[in-house]
């Protein structure tokens, strides 16, 4: 396992929906970068959590979803590894999730706060998907989500139909310029079919209303 003098834990948690027919070995070697990080030989070694509390990394065939609750002690090279390992799921996805990655720095205590140092603690959130639309899905519901339960604080649910309409509008715009930045990189028609240029941006995201 990774070495125990290491001055950060790493937790990462995240539920993502993976496609039919995928299997074990699969899975095994897109998250390879995560438990090989941790000093293991394969999935099932690494899976395991620093905390037995903790589910650690759980692949579900039979509903298709790819869980983890799972810590590991590291460093900032985890960070990496969070690269990887999206691009590895995002083959395997099915639909638009996040992950969420939480730094704790194990070495930060009050003494430190109180001199005025400043803790490594960190937070990051990762999204992974098919293509961009369902990436952007998984954006645009986990801000609605946020911004609905902030607001219901002070307004009934039913007068936020037009904040919900603005953010919709703000994703269709991001999207569309995400689709014209890919289209420039196409050929012009009929210019052979032979091209390795990719098309479109993949499926826009659904307005939810």
């Amino acid at each position: 396992m990774k070495n125990d003098n290491a001055t950060l834990e790493i937790h990462v948690h995240g539920d993502v929906p993976i496609k039919p027919g995928t299997d074990i070995k699969a899975i095994q070697e897109a998250l390879k970068p995560l438990w090989h990080y941790a000093g293991a030989r394969t999935l099932s070694e690494g899976s395991t959590s620093l905390y037995e509390e903790e589910p650690g990394i759980r692949f579900d065939a039979s509903l298709h979803r790819l869980q983890m609750c799972w810590t590991v002690r590291g460093d900032d090279d985890f960070r990496m590894v969070m690269d990887e390992m999206c691009m590895n799921l995002n083959e395997l996805s099915v639909a638009g999730a996040q992950i969420e990655v939480t730094f704790y720095d194990t070495e930060f205590d009050d003494e430190d706060e109180a001199s005025g140092a400043e803790s490594r603690d960190d937070f990051v959130m990762l999204f992974v998907g098919p293509d961009p639309g369902a990436i952007m899905q998984a954006q645009r519901d986990l801000l609605i989500h946020d911004v609905v339960n902030m607001m219901e604080r002070h307004f009934d649910g039913s007068e936020l139909s037009g904040v919900v309409a603005e953010i919709d509008k703000l994703f269709s715009q991001r999207f569309d310029s995400l689709v014209s930045s890919l289209e420039l990189g196409k050929p012009p028609r009929g210019s052979g079919g032979n091209s390795s240029g990719h098309g479109g941006g993949g499926r826009r995201p659904r307005h939810l209303h």
